[in-house]
Formats: C-alpha cells, sequence, structure tokens
C-alpha cells in the first residue's frame, strides 16, 4: 500500500500562516501597520530571518507592502486573493519558476512531438477524457487542476519513450506541485480565463490526434509560453524577486 508523504512545515511557513489568519480574522486591517520584523521574532519565538521570509511569501500574494524605512503593512485586497494557497507564494520565486518552466519545455516540447508519432487510440481517450474533466469543472478549481494534471501525464505516456516517461516521473512531484500553483495564479491573475486554458490544450491535443509533430510542438510551446508570460505580470505586479 502506497500512503502519502508527509511535508514538515518550515518554520516561516508557519508564521506566514499565523500571520494570514490574523488577516483572515479581521485582527489585522488593511492599512494596518504590522510589529517589527523583532518584534515579531520575539512573539513567535523565531529567527528574524524566518520572519522575513514570511512576509516575503505574504508580499508576493499581495497582502503586505513593505515601506522603505516605515515598515510592513496590510494591503487593501480582493476577498479572493486570501484564499490562493500560501503555497503558491512559497514556491512562486522568480529564478525557481524560470527553471522549472525550462525544465518543462524540454520534457514537454519533446513529449508532445513523440505523442504525435506514437500515440494509440487509448492514449487519445486519456487526454480526450482528460479535456472533457477540464470542460466540466466550471469553477472547480480541484478538479481542473487534476484533470490539467491528467492530461500532461497522459500525454507524456502517448510518447512510448520509457526513458521519457522516467525522467518525467523522476521530476513528477516537483512539475505537479508547479502545475497546480502556476494554474491557480494563471487564474487568480484575471488576464485569462478557464475557456481559454481549456483550449490550449484542446490545440495540443487536436495536433497528437492529427499526428501532426510540428503543430504539437507549437501548439505546447505557445502553452507554456502564455504561462511564462502570465507569471511574469504576477511576478512585476507583487515584486516578488
Amino acid at each position: 500500500m502506497k500512503y502519502k508523504q508527509i511535508k514538515t512545515k518550515k518554520i516561516y511557513e508557519e508564521v506566514a500562516e499565523a500571520l494570514l489568519e490574523t488577516i483572515k480574522n479581521g485582527e489585522l486591517q488593511p492599512g494596518d501597520k504590522l510589529d517589527s520584523v523583532q518584534a515579531l521574532a520575539d512573539s513567535f519565538q523565531v529567527s528574524r530571518s524566518a520572519v522575513r521570509e514570511a512576509l516575503s511569501a505574504l508580499k508576493a500574494m499581495g497582502i503586505v507592502e513593505m515601506k522603505q524605512g516605515e515598515g510592513t503593512y496590510v494591503k487593501t485586497f480582493e476577498p479572493e486573493q486570501i484564499s490562493v494557497p500560501l503555497s503558491a507564494a512559497l514556491l512562486m520565486k522568480k529564478q525557481d519558476v524560470a527553471e522549472l518552466l525550462e525544465v518543462r519545455k524540454i520534457l514537454e516540447i519533446g513529449a508532445v512531438a513523440g505523442a504525435a508519432q506514437k500515440r494509440t487510440e487509448d492514449d487519445l481517450e486519456h487526454m480526450r477524457a482528460a479535456l472533457e474533466d477540464m470542460n466540466l469543472a466550471d469553477g472547480n478549481g480541484e478538479l481542473g487542476e487534476k484533470a490539467d494534471l491528467a492530461f500532461h501525464l497522459a500525454l507524456a505516456g502517448a510518447s512510448q519513450n520509457d526513458l521519457l516517461k522516467g525522467l518525467m516521473n523522476h521530476v513528477s512531484s516537483l512539475l505537479i506541485e508547479t502545475m497546480r500553483e502556476t494554474r491557480k495564479i494563471w487564474l487568480f491573475s484575471k488576464k485569462t480565463t478557464v475557456k481559454r486554458l481549456y483550449e490550449e490544450h484542446e490545440a495540443i491535443y487536436r495536433a497528437v490526434k492529427e499526428q501532426n509533430g510540428k503543430k504539437a510542438e507549437q501548439a505546447m510551446l505557445e502553452h507554456l509560453t502564455n504561462v511564462e508570460t502570465v507569471l511574469a505580470s504576477y511576478f512585476e505586479e507583487t515584486g516578488v524577486d
């Protein structure tokens, strides 16, 4: 039997979650100034570096802003902003994302080219089923995420390349987590829609079905480039390093 791995939280994650909870329950309101880094460190009994990392995560979510020489303040934010998982902000470091998207381009553009040549009817059925689930998700974030991931994994399987599938499996946990969080930021950014996300995946599917390798590669490249564009805009707006 396989059991899900238990991930231990880092200290700064716990600090960030505790601060976020005070904002959620109204103890801290937009415009309020947070205690100093030293005061927060003393209060939580943690290091100042842990507090700074926690504040950076909240800044990445657009929940707080840091004013040079003044301190950290709670920003005015939309209610749905606070529902964006903290894990997204913790994961979304500019350099990490750039490298992970580069890995995705290398692996998935290679996978889609192989899939266009070697896909079977069963492979197409798996991809089509994932697309249908994606279309039916209709605002159900968890279902949409699962369908999105299922599509990309079915695509890798359709390559019929054991080494490529092995490489995908080797980095799958990291890729899956990144895909999940980038998808949430993609939709949260309001610069795109669920419909557009579906259409980009459908374009990939059609090219694979037609066994048009170049078209499939281009569709995948366009999809991943669009993800890059949305994330770059997110970084610029939130000031994430």
